[in-house]
């Protein structure tokens, strides 16, 4: 059957004709000058070309173009598509040059590198995270494994979007993410950790836990959803829940994705002025605006208790979310041992941006930069745009109230 596609009864292709057209009359002009203005004429005019073509399928288009070109016609296209091809290559070389320039903060604890990671490069390099993705899950499935990753983090940290990263081409029927509402009155009444243990994977599968058991570590106790006798249970049982995951055969990996305070109000501030991201806000992301150094000690006695040799936390510094991500797919791909893994692929986890919990517990940079009053120019300019950035949030929260 014939590419409908290609006919040139197609009125959409009237288009296509008239630049092929325009294009092809640069190709008399004198050898002396340069056929095309532009690598990108020479990308249309073989689009128009092929579009005119009568012909059964896309390779027989192509054949029949070539054929009819001059050889010096051929050499002169052939060179403009080269140029526009060596100019993509070398932009992708300049990214990637300038891929891991640091940052000049770094020596004062803020993210390491100057440069967000390429989209280009991004989209190469989690495709082949992502087959190797299926292969661990393919392992799972075999061997009836099981495996837990949770991923917690402050609000706007970047945890729903990093497990669709994982996730996006898993079999669902092998893969589930977990992301719990508020507990019933009947589930408040149970063992804290009942309504979690009931979501813990079956042979073969694997669970993302979007927030998970920690929310009584963290977000519950700073909010005042608990009492802090609750907390301090949670904190004296949680190891031992995880000590009899672990020993019941489960593979257990805790991500916490970490931001700084002024990338956090720049998420919470592109939320309300993105329509597309503006369901994301929710009464505790506007609550937890000021709760900054509250949010950072619960965290560090969250860490004392559970950052343990059995059940480790791997903290990433995820202001960077392409960096991120294909540091936590990689991270989990580097924890298993699965069949058929191919670790040029799976390439190497940055220790700049991941590392254990200690990371996170030295870092002091942004609290220390809400009573800044001296030090470090930069550390007072950046609290100046810490302040302005949280009171653009708050009066926009004003106005829609």
């Amino acid at each position: 059957m014939a590419d409908k596609s290609l006919t040139p009864t197609d009125p959409a292709l009237e288009r296509d004709r008239k630049v092929a057209e325009q294009l092809t009359e640069k190709l008399k002009l004198d050898d002396a000058f340069p056929v095309f203005d532009s690598s990108a004429d020479a990308v249309d005019y073989v689009r128009g070309a092929l579009a005119t073509m009568p012909a059964d399928s896309r390779a027989e288009a192509v054949r029949a173009f070539l054929a009819q070109l001059q050889p010096e016609e051929r050499d002169r296209l052939f060179t403009a598509l080269l140029t526009n091809a060596a100019r993509k290559f070398k932009k992708l070389k300049n990214e990637v040059s300038n891929l891991y320039e640091l940052s000049e903060g770094y020596g004062r604890g803020e993210y390491p590198y100057k440069n967000r990671y390429p989209a280009s490069l991004y989209e190469k390099e989690l495709y082949n995270l992502q087959v190797e993705l299926l292969k661990l899950q393919e392992w799972v499935k075999k061997t009836g494994s099981r495996i837990v990753v949770v991923f917690e983090g402050r609000d706007t940290a970047g945890k729903g979007g990093t497990i669709r990263r994982f996730t996006e081409n898993l079999n669902p029927r092998g893969a589930r993410i977990v992301a719990l509402s508020k507990p019933t009155e009947a589930e408040a009444r149970q063992w804290y950790f009942q309504r979690y243990a009931a979501q813990l994977p079956n042979p073969g599968e694997i669970c993302f836990f979007d927030r998970s058991w920690y929310n009584r570590g963290v977000v519950e106790p700073v909010m005042g959803f608990c009492t802090p006798e609750q907390t301090k249970l949670f904190l004296s049982e949680v190891a031992g829940f995880e000590r009899s995951l672990v020993n019941s055969g489960i593979i257990l990996v805790k991500f916490w994705l970490s931001i700084s305070r002024e990338e956090q109000l720049r998420r919470f501030r592109d939320r309300q002025t993105n329509p597309l991201k503006r369901w994301k806000l929710s009464p505790v992301d506007i609550a937890s605006i000021d709760k900054w150094d509250d949010y950072s000690k619960a965290m560090q006695a969250m860490f004392l208790a559970s950052d343990t040799p059995f059940a480790p936390w791997t903290v990433i510094r995820n202001e960077d979310k392409r960096r991120g991500r294909l540091n936590a797919i990689r991270m989990l791909l580097r924890l298993v041992d699965y069949e058929g893994r191919n670790l040029e692929h799976v390439g190497s986890v940055d220790p700049l941006i991941v590392g254990r919990s200690e990371m996170l517990v030295s870092q002091t940079a942004d609290m220390r930069l809400e009573s800044a009053s001296g030090g470090h120019a930069e550390d007072a300019a950046k609290a100046r745009r810490i302040r302005e950035l949280e009171a653009q949030v708050k009066e926009h929260y004003r106005r829609l109230d």
